[in-house]
């Protein structure tokens, strides 16, 4: 969703109060209003049309950003990898190699390990790539902020859940990864304590994954919308430039999130599929 236009549109509701601006906003973020399917004035295929088999196969803007993030993790890590030579030529090529050589270093090798970690680094990294671009294009205003909703950040938490999962019990084998969710060694009456909270624990991780990601970066754009709402709401020259100040300021920080976000969910990512591989780390 773009703020700015959310803002705009609570300036037709203005007058009825502060709580007509928040509905607004909560609304837009919903991808449930008929703008939610025009990308930069470009109408998108939706309704009844591309309703296929009982399943809604609207695009709204949300997905073409998504396409978008895609697009640009392939096309970026493809024109890095084919600068040739082995050290990378140009001010892109060198910001995407030093970003793949942090990812190489601070997130798979000390999780996964260095051999193992060669496989993993295009999987981690393109988590990493996707998510980043999904937050900055979210910023963009006009744009909307996949990451920002739910379905996005569930769908990405499922496949880091299922990779673990399925690698966890290729490595140990289906009994050997359940009987590795608890210590060794323990009292027989034990286990069936600590097992229930050790399945518990693991549902709790793509829960978390989820839920961390979408909460951050929803909570900073509504932030903004709802400071540059009221400037609208106030209608004052006096009043504007502070809630302004402090919008510029949170989309300064939206930014230092966006980073920040993609490295939690990629680290914690790596993390899980480390231990689901190697118990005994």
């Amino acid at each position: 969703m773009s703020v700015e236009q959310a803002a705009a549109g609570a300036a037709e509701h203005g007058a009825e109060g502060g709580g007509s601006v928040m509905t607004h906003l909560l609304e837009e973020f919903s991808l449930s209003t008929e703008h939610a399917f025009k990308f930069f004035g470009i109408p998108l295929p939706h309704g009844p049309g591309m309703h296929f088999f009982g399943i809604d196969f609207s695009i709204n803007k949300a997905v073409v950003v998504v396409w978008l993030a895609t697009f640009l993790t392939i096309g970026l890590v493809y024109y890095t990898g084919r600068g040739g030579g082995l050290v990378a030529k140009g001010r892109l090529r060198n910001a995407i190699e030093a970003l793949v050589q942090f990812i190489k270093l601070d997130i798979v090798d000390p999780n996964i390990g260095h051999e193992e970690g060669k496989k993993w680094l295009p999987y981690i990294g393109g988590l990493f790539f996707l998510i980043l671009f999904g937050n900055l294009l979210g910023l963009i205003p006009g744009s909307n902020s996949p990451t920002g909703n739910i379905n996005m950040t569930a769908t990405l938490a499922i496949i880091v859940f299922l990779t673990f999962v399925i690698m966890g019990m290729v490595k140990q084998g289906p009994f050997g990864y359940i009987k590795n969710l608890a210590p060794h060694g323990l009292p027989t009456w034990l286990y069936f304590i600590l097992y229930p909270i050790e399945i518990v624990s693991q549902l709790a991780k793509p829960l978390s994954l989820a839920l961390r990601l979408f909460a951050n970066l929803l909570a900073g754009h509504i932030v903004i919308g709802a400071l540059l709402g009221l400037i609208i709401l106030f209608g004052s020259v006096i009043v504007a430039p502070f809630p302004f100040a402090f919008a510029i300021i949170m989309y300064a920080f939206e930014i230092f999130v966006a980073f920040i976000q993609a490295y939690i969910f990629a680290i914690l990512s790596s993390l899980y599929i480390g231990a689901a591989m190697h118990p005994d780390h």
